[in-house]
This record gives C-alpha cells, sequence and structure tokens, in this order.
C-alpha cells in the first residue's frame, strides 16, 4: 500500500493527533512520517511504531505527504487503519 493512489483510497487519519491515538490504540498498520515535521513529533511516533512494530514510511516533506493524502496542504503523518 505504499503508493500514492492506494494512500488516498485507504482509510487514512492524518496529522499528529489522529496519528497517535490510531496508533496507542492499536488500529493503524502503517504509518507514513514526513522527515521535515517536527522533530520532537517525529522520535516520539518513531519510537512508538517500533515498540508496536507497525511499518514506518518516511516521506521526504509534509508537502509531498499531504498531496498522498488527497489534501492541499501539509501532513507531519497518517496512519493507515483498520478497516
Amino acid at each position: 500500500m505504499s503508493n500514492e493512489k492506494s494512500l488516498q483510497d485507504a482509510k487514512v487519519k492524518i496529522g499528529s493527533k489522529q496519528t497517535l491515538k490510531m496508533v496507542e490504540q492499536g488500529f493503524a498498520t502503517e504509518v507514513y512520517v514526513a522527515l521535515d515535521a517536527d522533530t520532537k513529533l517525529l522520535n516520539k511516533i518513531v519510537s512508538l511504531c517500533r515498540k508496536r512494530n507497525i511499518k514506518l514510511i518516511e516521506i521526504s516533506s509534509m508537502v509531498e505527504l499531504g498531496k498522498m493524502c488527497g489534501i492541499e496542504v501539509g501532513a507531519a503523518m497518517a496512519a493507515i487503519v483498520e478497516e
């Protein structure tokens, strides 16, 4: 599910609060992070994903991740959640 089209078609939660919530509650199956997002946020989500064995995909910028999610603004992170 690592291409642009499938990310738009999947059930996605966008943003740091939503993504962290989905990971903490065990609903996230994949997490996308923008490498230019706030370092503190990145460290938290990376650590949590490793601990919970969730696939982590790095995207070069928040603008690119936003486009992949089909939104007009940048996104720090997004989670693919179980249907």
